[in-house]
């Protein structure tokens, strides 16, 4: 599934400068939650909060990133509250985290 995962990112064309460019929202808009887990947000790099989101694929991921998501265990404001975003900034930071995560770890 790993790998699977990885060549469908891959395979959106999120490589490159894309990632770079989602390394920095990630940084600027995403750090404040999944950094530190605030409002239930799955921390960054924690394979078993990301496991079953992962699981639902990118397009969900991306869905919920960008319109906003109310889960069991948090809430994610649509763009994280930062409406200046566009849907591919928000993308790409989606994009950063997941490969981050499976580049990183197997799930």
């Amino acid at each position: 599934m790993k790998k699977m995962l990885i060549a469908l990112v891959v395979s959106m064309g999120f490589i490159g400068s894309a990632m770079a460019d989602g390394k920095a929202v990630y940084q600027q808009a995403c750090f404040a939650c999944h950094g530190t887990g605030a409002a239930g947000a799955p921390k960054f790099g924690d394979k078993a909060a990301w496991k079953a989101r992962i699981a639902q694929g990118m397009a969900k991921l991306n869905q919920h990133a960008i319109t906003g998501f109310q889960g069991k265990t948090g809430y994610m404001p649509a763009k994280g509250g930062r409406m200046d975003l566009s849907d591919d900034a928000v993308k790409s930071a989606v994009t950063y985290m997941v490969t981050a995560l499976l580049t990183a770890a197997s799930l």
